[in-house]
């Protein structure tokens, strides 16, 4: 049994080789292929030096490189450390200094961005191009140069599940981005309890249109190389249109999303007659999806189960799933924690709180960090040690946990803001606008009124076509929500800010506010401190 990443990947290779693992575009590669294509970046990258821990940055679109760049990345006995190939010079800078990256593999196309970073870096790493040609001025290798050369194993780098696999940046909602490092033994634990709670088959064809350099979505790499069943890469879902023709064109049975993606997929009309009948089950995560988007999705697809799942990058992307049987008795709960994972509700001391008390959520298992590059104090304020010895890691989630050991989302603890001395929780207030058919996208603010102190600002995205007034939004929370939950401002956009991994930046809206104010002093998210305590906050079960 493989406790090596890559080995997932040599295994079914070996067990099923003709079988396809990725599609992309009018292009396949079988196990079998993809397998001797990793062994052939690995091989270049030890010949560039790569040795065991060093890191390999992979900035790349995805694309069957992209998966052979991170399978031969671990084969080499490196550490792979994803980028989002949009990512400009200066970030770009910050993350090969941060990271002390030996070798980024990159497009010829990005050549612009990448060689002004690769300039202003101490250390600058050497160059895995894909594409053809060097372009001018570059200097490195060609990744087709490294598939051309004759195939050799790579040399065993000895690596044990303890050794580092990734290291992650976080998608910076807020200040700079912070390595999480994760180790083999927790991606290898992670892919089984996912294959295991979803019933992954080599049967099985996955769509995904989210980005390799998000955990979300390295996950469907990872889990489909130890399940063997076929990966479908979209480059994005820019272009939905074409990813449904895809989706039928494929029998696609898995479709993993973020609540942006299942919001366009169920304003296409052409959704409503496409045969998707091989659709089995659908995964939310990133951000809580709207209830009432849930109920579309489950009426416009009632042969495909329904798994809302909540995790984060520093739990090796996954902490809970809800069974899709308790779909229609807790449609508001993340579930319960996955196999070989406990999540508890507790404290800011860490003592565990009763049901139905609002805290923050504590986990501990083998999805836990091993903790952020660079950064002990950082670590060492997330994770603590438990009453066994064990790791605990302290999320800075704010959740309510049921007697049966559910858990219900309330709200980040930066996000909690007071409103005429109530607590507020943006999310209770996102979920009643959701609820609004003509409601795309939704973000709830703090803003500085000389009444409440702090008033409930609402950002709203329209649907195409929708006729939703101010008025009608009011009066439909009014229904719902208690007075000073009842967005005072309502201002509607074209589109809200996001993150790479398609959370909307929450702390970027209050930047722009705070920038507007005539004041300087515009307290973040008001509560006691400064900081909400973990009592009493309105929960949305």
């Amino acid at each position: 049994m493989a406790h090596l990443v890559h080995q997932y990947l040599s295994e079914t290779a070996g067990r099923d080789p003709s079988r396809t693992a990725l599609i992309a575009g009018d292009v396949r590669r079988s196990f079998a292929e993809l397998d001797r294509e990793s062994d052939a970046v690995a091989c270049a990258l030890q010949s560039a030096g790569i040795a065991r821990g060093d890191r390999v940055a992979v900035m790349l679109e995805n694309s069957i490189e992209y998966v052979a760049g991170l399978f031969g990345t671990l084969k080499a006995g490196g550490v792979f450390v994803p980028v989002n190939p949009s990512t400009k010079a200066d970030k770009l800078t910050y993350l090969l200094a941060d990271a002390g990256v030996r070798v980024l593999i990159v497009p010829t196309a990005l050549a612009r961005q990448v060689l002004p970073a690769l300039e202003a870096v101490e250390t600058p790493p050497a160059v895995l191009w894909v594409g053809a040609g060097l372009p001018g001025g570059a200097t490195g290798l060609l990744y087709a140069d490294a598939l051309a050369a004759p195939h050799r194993q790579p040399v065993d780098p000895g690596l044990i599940d303890q050794d580092l696999a990734a290291i992650m940046y976080t998608s910076g909602t807020t200040g700079r981005p912070k390595g999480v490092m994760l180790t083999h033994a927790n991606y290898v634990n992670t892919s089984w309890s996912i294959s295991t709670y979803l019933g992954n088959t080599p049967d099985d064809v996955v769509m995904c249109v989210l980005p390799l350099t998000f955990g979300y979505g390295l996950s469907q790499v990872l889990t489909g190389a130890r399940v063997g069943f076929t990966l479908v890469l979209e480059r994005s879902f820019a272009f939905p249109m074409e990813t449904l023709k895809r989706m039928v064109q494929h029998r696609v049975t898995g479709l993993p999303g973020v609540p942006t993606v299942f919001s366009t997929l169920l304003g296409l009309e052409a959704a409503k007659t496409a045969d998707l009948g091989s659709l089995r089950y659908l995964t939310n995560a990133a951000a809580p999806l709207p209830a009432a988007h849930l109920r579309r999705l489950r009426e416009r697809f009632p042969q495909a189960v329904f798994h809302s799942m909540y995790g984060m990058t520093e739990c090796c992307t996954r902490i809970s799933t809800l069974d899709p049987a308790d779909l229609d008795l807790k449609p508001t709960s993340v579930g319960r924690a996955i196999p070989n994972c406990e999540a508890f509700v507790a404290d800011e001391d860490g003592n565990r709180l009763p049901p139905g008390q609002v805290g923050e959520l504590v986990v501990r298992g083998a999805n836990v960090m091993r903790g952020y590059w660079n950064r002990p104090e950082e670590t060492a304020r997330r994770l603590r040690r438990g009453p066994q010895g064990e790791t605990l890691l302290f999320t800075g989630d704010l959740f309510t946990q049921d007697a049966e050991g559910h858990l219900y989302f309330v709200s980040r603890k930066d996000d909690v803001f007071k409103c005429r001395g109530e607590k507020v929780s943006p999310k209770e207030v996102e979920n009643a606008l959701y609820e609004l058919e003509g409601v795309l996208e939704a973000c709830v603010i703090g803003v500085p009124d000389d009444a409440d102190g702090l008033a409930v600002k609402a950002f709203l995205v329209p649907r195409e076509g929708a006729a939703i007034s101010e008025a009608a939004i009011r009066q439909h929370c009014r229904g719902r929500l208690e007075s000073h939950l009842v967005p005072k401002f309502i201002e509607f956009r074209d589109s809200l800010p996001k993150t790479d991994s398609g959370k909307i930046r929450r702390a970027e809206l209050v930047e722009e506010v705070q920038a507007q104010a005539p004041s300087p002093t515009l307290p973040r998210f008001a509560g006691e401190g400064g900081r909400p305590t973990a009592a009493s906050v309105p929960s949305p079960a």
